[in-house]
């Protein structure tokens, strides 16, 4: 018997501790109030972020596009007691929400979101961050990997959201410019000496990223 890949994900989705409801309710008004809901990371990608955070005892986190806030919250609930977050946003309405959601969280004091164009407001973060998760213009993906490699701690991990695009990336007949970004990117990053990676097939798949 084979299985779609739907069939797949929604059982993964069912196997997976759920998301909280106050995670849950963010959800649901993501949906309703922004466009283009499919951006938010989900409770699979949520607590695979979550995990990795726990798992580095990371400190000192990064986000690049915060869309509603989802992500960050999730990766909030895998820090250290001392560990805190900065997550970059261009959209303000994106922001509003982010802002709103976090304002009533259990981890308000340890999110910081950062209003404006990512690469400008990583010119005065200085890093080093021991978890950078980026997630934000596809366009601009190699321009963000290569401003946050050096401020990566000497064991920090970088992961990227959306690296298979849709399984877009493996069909060669495929030659739209959002497929060819994505690709380019991949690409670039396998054959980067500075550093090791390796693709996970999660929801839209998830690119780990460590220095060699």
């Amino acid at each position: 018997m084979t299985f779609s890949s739907d069939a797949i994900l929604a059982y993964v989705e069912r196997h997976t501790t759920p998301s909280s409801v106050e995670l849950e309710e963010l959800e649901r008004e993501t949906v309703r109030t922004l466009e283009d809901p499919g951006m938010l990371s989900g409770p699979v990608v949520g607590r695979l972020l979550e995990f990795l955070v726990y798992a580095l005892e990371a400190r000192s986190v990064l986000e690049i596009g915060t869309f509603s806030g989802y992500a960050a919250l999730t990766m909030a609930g895998g820090l250290p007691p001392d560990g805190r977050i900065v997550t970059l946003e261009l959209d303000e309405a994106h922001a509003e929400l982010a802002r709103r959601s976090i304002a009533t969280s259990p981890h308000a004091d340890r999110i910081e979101v950062v209003l404006g164009p990512a690469l400008e407001s990583l010119e005065h973060l200085p890093g080093p961050f021991d978890f950078v998760f980026i997630d934000a213009d596809k366009q601009r993906y190699l321009d963000y990997y290569e401003a946050v490699l050096p401020k990566l701690s000497e064991r920090g991990l970088i992961a990227v959201d959306n690296t298979l695009w849709s399984g877009r990336v493996a069909d060669e007949t495929d030659k739209e410019a959002s497929t060819e970004v994505m690709r380019a990117f991949n690409d670039r990053v396998r054959s980067d000496p500075r550093v090791r990676c390796v693709i996970l097939s999660v929801r839209d798949g998830v690119t780990l990223i460590r220095r060699a």
